[in-house]
């Protein structure tokens, strides 16, 4: 059981890794240069950044979480109490995550990828970059503490 769990905290770890390393670049790379285009560009980049990035990151984003569950439940049954709380955090911080992008993220996406898709600029095209923008580094720092409660649930 120990090292089941332990495989679960390192899944969970690579997986959740993936997200957390995306949002991070999107923080101190992608924001500030997308402050700098005008907003056709804008619109495109970020239409089809979104098309791709919403297709293929809840792979990695659900095995996270999964994985976490997993973590906690195992290293539960293991007799070891520190990590299973440890993943049952890392969990909790990944479920808001998941509530911050649901809420907020996701409908900005929808609508930067439906403009892309018809070749059209938003009129509130710098207001919605600027509500995304303004989610992106708390979505970051609760994936770097859940990874961070991870790496406790491996050293416990």
């Amino acid at each position: 059981m120990h090292l089941a769990a332990h495989l679960a905290a390192l899944i969970a770890v690579v997986s959740t890794g993936v997200v957390y390393g995306t949002d991070v670049f999107c923080a101190l790379v992608q924001r500030p240069a997308l402050a700098r285009v005008d907003d056709a560009t804008l619109t495109a980049v970020m239409g089809n950044v979104h098309r791709f990035g919403d297709r293929r990151l809840p792979v990695p984003g659900i095995l996270g979480i999964v994985a976490s569950a997993a973590a906690c439940v195992l290293a539960a049954l293991a007799g070891r109490p520190v990590a299973s709380a440890s993943a049952g955090a890392a969990l909790a911080m990944l479920l808001g995550w998941v509530l911050l992008y649901l809420r907020i993220s996701a409908p900005i996406n929808r609508a930067f990828t439906a403009a892309a898709d018809h070749h059209e600029i938003p009129t509130n095209a710098r207001d919605l970059q600027h509500d995304w923008d303004r989610i992106i580094v708390p979505r970051a720092v609760l994936q770097g503490l859940a990874i961070a409660a991870l790496c406790v649930n491996l050293i416990n």
